[in-house]
Order: structure tokens, then C-alpha cells, then sequence
């Protein structure tokens, strides 16, 4: 079936998650790295125990509480925590997300943001970096009330444009993502920016890319 939306995860597959922390890495030394990834799997972690339990928070607040347990663990100055949420609100996107955007753009598909951020996070994000007037919509998860990859989130572009799944090319840097959307029946590509193995979650995507612009090969 033809694609009619090519729509992307936002966090770690437009954005880099680990910006925020590197940006800081003056202060915060050589462990800016582990801390960041600590800080984004603990973040992933509290997203799905609270779908798990039924006690929804918005991923602002979700983030703001991994924070707190990531600065204890890695033993970081408290002082700090105001400069990385600022900064996490403004993360800066890879550096060919603008230029595959602006081409999928003259090819007419329907482009939109589908995240586990909230409204507000995601509009800062693309105004920010100045792609918001490349984008059509920005789903957030938020109109359920839960977190991916539980099929109501992949259902909500479908219910705007009124397409199939398989109408939809879905990309995400996330494993559990890709498999969530894969298996909810859209064409879904895996962004593998660091040569990692993907999970064993009854989907294997089709097509696989070490960044945005090999999408450009096929689409």
C-alpha cells in the first residue's frame, strides 16, 4: 500500500535525547554520558510502569522524576537541575532532520510528530529548531492518556487522516517503538544510529537506517 504519512517518533529519532547532559558535560565531568543514559532508560522505565499501574503522569513530570533519581545516583549537584530540564525542553535535532523534512515535504506526505511529550513539549521543541511549519501535526499521547506502545496512541493519526495502517511509514530509533507501531500495521523503520540489536518483540522491521536521509532511498 502507498505511503500517504511518513510520521517519527520525536525523542532520540529527530532529537538527541543526550544533548541536554552534553551540553552541561563542563560541569558535570566525564560521566555526562552514563548520566544520560541512566536518565533516558529510567525516564522509558517510569513511562511504562505507570501504563503498567494505571497512575498516569505527563511525560514532563515523568522526566522530571527520573531526573531527580538520575542526579542522586551519579551523585550530581541538585543546583543543576534547572539548566538540564530547560535545556531538555530545546533539544537540538540530528543534523539531517531539516533537510529530509523539507524533501518528504515537496513529495506532498502528510508529516507529523507522534510522542510520548506533551503538547506543549513538543510544539517548544520544533519552534525552537525552527521545523515547526514542516510539520502537519504533533500527536502526543496525551489525548489518551497513555504511554507508547499501547495501540491507542498508534491508532490517533489514523483517526485524523483517515488512512490504513500500512499507509503509514512510521520511523523510531526505539526498538519497543518500532515493534509497537509494526505491529499495530503500519511500515515501520528502525533509525539504528549506533549499530544496536534489535529486541525480540514478535516484529522485525523491513527496512532498517543508520540515519534520517537513507530513508530518502526507498520512500
Amino acid at each position: 500500500m502507498k505511503t500517504k504519512s511518513v510520521i517519527f517518533d520525536a525523542y532520540g529519532t529527530l532529537f538527541d535525547v543526550n544533548s541536554a547532559a552534553e551540553k552541561c558535560k563542563d560541569k558535570i565531568g566525564d560521566k555526562w554520558e552514563g548520566f544520560a543514559n541512566f536518565w533516558r532508560t529510567t525516564q522509558l522505565e517510569y513511562t511504562w510502569l505507570r501504563s503498567l499501574m494505571k497512575r498516569h503522569k505527563d511525560f514532563w513530570q515523568v522526566t522530571e522524576d527520573s531526573l531527580d533519581k538520575s542526579m542522586k545516583v551519579f551523585g550530581i549537584d541538585m543546583g543543576m537541575k534547572s539548566d538540564l530540564l530547560s535545556l531538555y525542553k530545546v533539544l537540538s535535532p540530528y543534523p539531517e532532520v531539516k533537510q529530509v523534512l523539507e524533501n518528504l515535504k515537496k513529495k506532498n506526505f502528510k508529516l507529523a510528530i507522534l510522542s510520548n511529550g506533551t503538547p506543549a513539549l513538543l510544539d517548544e521543541l520544533v519552534r525552537s529548531n525552527h521545523l515547526k511549519d514542516l510539520f502537519d501535526d504533533l500527536f502526543s499521547i496525551e489525548s489518551v492518556k497513555i504511554y507508547k506502545p499501547d495501540s491507542k496512541v498508534y491508532e490517533l493519526p489514523l483517526r485524523k487522516y483517515k488512512i490504513e495502517p500500512a499507509e503509514v511509514t512510521f520511523l523510531s530509533a526505539n526498538t519497543w517503538d518500532v515493534s509497537g507501531a509494526g505491529n499495530y500495521g503500519y511500515e515501520s523503520v528502525w533509525v539504528n544510529r549506533n549499530n544496536a540489536v534489535f529486541d525480540n518483540l514478535d516484529f522485525k522491521p523491513k527496512n532498517e537506517v543508520n540515519n534520517l536521509t537513507q530513508l530518502l532511498e526507498f520512500i
